[in-house]
């Protein structure tokens, strides 16, 4: 029991770097409360005693702004930022490392009994207000943005922003060990606490791709109409008109800039835990 609130405690000076010291973080984290409330409640519920772990669960929740159900499972290292307006249901099941920002709800969208709440896997970062509804899975170090609104499983390692909730990014599980990935995670934590600023702007990322594809197909039809040209001399090919690339700057220089940020984030987070395992 003791090592497994030392490891709650440890979490907090992991992914807050406003934390000071273990007094101030047991003191003056909502979250870390809320939490430590959860452990017993849990125990309480598994043990037969549910109205005591009801109970309890409500007068944690007056006390912090955290409303978890006892029924929830929840793993290591599970850590809520703020924590206020954050509500967990019954058969919500949470990994090992996952993070939550205040006003986060992990709710269900149906009234039958059985599997109603989604499941997190482990690595797992859910943004300010986000809404995860339904008994689905979002998977390891998949990312939420902010106030996203998510009804259907997310693979391992994507993000997802908007309402409804759309995949913006994808990543292989095999790109990064895993104790990279960690270590990517909790660098973009401390610049990017709410999921959200490093992520590329997904209708300028349509229109660039329509806009390779637009290129490619302009180069296959001039390589057509030189062929036809060869092959009939009377051949004569209509001009089109040309596309001027500083219409497109805007659009080009939002895109070199969320990749410069990606990968600049990716190579301190590598470097970092290089430099943590010497």
């Amino acid at each position: 029991m003791f090592k497994t609130i030392r490891e709650d405690i440890r979490s907090v000076f992991d992914r807050d770097p406003a934390a000071r010291n273990s007094f101030e973080v047991l003191t003056n984290y909502p979250g870390l409360h809320a939490i430590l409330f959860h452990r017993l409640t849990h125990a309480l519920w598994n043990l037969g005693l549910k109205w005591l772990a009801r109970f309890i669960s409500t007068f944690a929740r007056w006390l912090t702004g955290v409303e978890i159900h006892p029924g929830a499972h929840i793993g290591r290292r599970f850590f809520i930022d703020h924590g206020m307006g954050v509500v967990i249901g019954e058969t919500a099941e949470i990994g090992d490392d996952v993070t939550i920002y205040q006003g986060v709800t992990l709710g269900g969208t149906s009234w039958q009994k059985g599997k109603r709440h989604p499941t997190l896997e482990d690595d797992v970062v859910v943004g300010a207000g986000a809404k995860v509804l339904g008994p689905f899975t979002l998977g390891r170090g998949s990312r939420i943005g902010s106030n996203a609104v998510v009804t259907k499983e997310v693979p391992a390692g994507a993000t997802v922003v908007g309402v409804p909730g759309r995949i913006i990014k994808r990543r292989e599980d095999d790109e990064l060990s895993q104790e990279e990935q960690r270590a990517q995670i909790a660098h973009k934590m401390g610049f990017d606490a709410y999921g959200v600023s490093d992520m590329p702007d997904p209708i300028a990322h349509s229109i660039k791709t329509l806009l390779d594809h637009m290129h490619a197909v302009d180069e296959r039809v001039d390589n057509m109409c030189r062929t036809l040209n060869r092959l009939d001399s009377g051949f004569k090919s209509g001009e089109m008109p040309a596309l001027d690339d500083r219409d497109f700057s805007v659009i080009e220089e939002a895109d070199r800039a969320c990749d410069g940020v990606e990968k600049d984030t990716d190579q301190a987070a590598i470097q970092g835990s290089k430099a943590d395992k010497k």
